[in-house]
């Protein structure tokens, strides 16, 4: 946990923080409510990313969920409890703000999916970096059942898998498994449950062992590019690569692949 980290005991914070080996680790603890995405916990996470986009230290990021989900989405338990444009406009606000923080995060996040990951829950995985989920993990953006479109996790979704798949899943609102949520790109990879953190790990260590200025440049670039015709996207990549090329971790990089070396990365 943070030393920033809320006061309340562990068991009761909405969010928990380790951090280790240059990964801070992120884990949704409201259990019982499947971590459903409550003001709290959004206001939680949203200070945690503030944390980390400052911290130099850490160099990857570990998106969890504790019990026996990932993430339900919002809570409408909440939501129902004060149903006004206000509020609810608030919750909305919080989630499509801390949505842009996890994207323009300078860190990598990944993702660690069990359970389920459903409406906002399945938006976090769709706006995470990368997502490694567990071979019994359903998806999915139910809204439309329950007379509410999920239009903001619209958004994340159809960046993330081809436009006909996310119809499919907005316009149906039912489960996808695992093993499809591959196949339409929403996960990078799926393994057995008790496999599940130890592949996360393992990829979030590869991670870390990179460039931490040259992996942040990366990320900012992909997100740019992707919005961009084709001829401004080459044109932006083509300014960020020089850039790079002038940065001291490119010069470190070219001359230990030259001389058979490992790197030694700046900070």
């Amino acid at each position: 946990m943070s030393a920033a980290a809320a006061p309340a005991p562990a068991a009761e914070a909405p969010l928990l923080r380790a951090d280790a080996e240059g990964i801070a680790t992120l884990t949704l603890n409201r259990p019982q409510a499947r971590n459903a995405l409550s003001l709290g916990l959004m206001a939680a996470l949203q200070a945690e990313f503030d944390r980390i986009g400052q911290d130099s230290a850490v160099r990857a990021v570990i998106l969890r969920g504790a019990g026996p989900a990932f993430c339900a989405g919002h809570d409408l338990k909440e939501m129902r409890a004060d149903p006004g444009r206000e509020a609810v406009s608030a919750v909305f606000r919080a989630c499509s703000a801390l949505m842009l923080t996890i994207t323009r995060l300078p860190q990598p996040v990944i993702a660690e999916v069990h359970g389920i990951a459903t409406a906002a829950g399945c938006q976090l995985v769709a706006t995470c970096d990368l997502a490694v989920s567990a071979s019994g993990a359903r998806f999915a953006t139910p809204g439309v059942n329950i007379g509410l479109f999920c239009s903001t996790p619209m958004v994340a979704l159809s960046r993330a898998v081809p436009r006909k798949a996310a119809l499919e899943m907005l316009l149906l609102g039912e489960p996808i498994d695992a093993a499809e949520a591959l196949r339409i790109g929403l996960v990078n990879r799926v393994v057995p449950e008790a496999e599940l953190e130890g592949a996360v790990r393992a990829m979030a260590a590869r991670i870390a062992s990179k460039a931490p200025r040259v992996l942040a440049i990366g990320k900012a670039a992909f997100a740019a590019q992707a919005e961009l015709g084709l001829e401004e996207a080459y044109a932006h990549a083509a300014a960020v690569m020089t850039r790079n090329m002038m940065m001291a971790d490119a010069a470190e990089g070219i001359d230990a692949f030259l001389t058979k070396r490992a790197p030694r990365w700046e900070g």
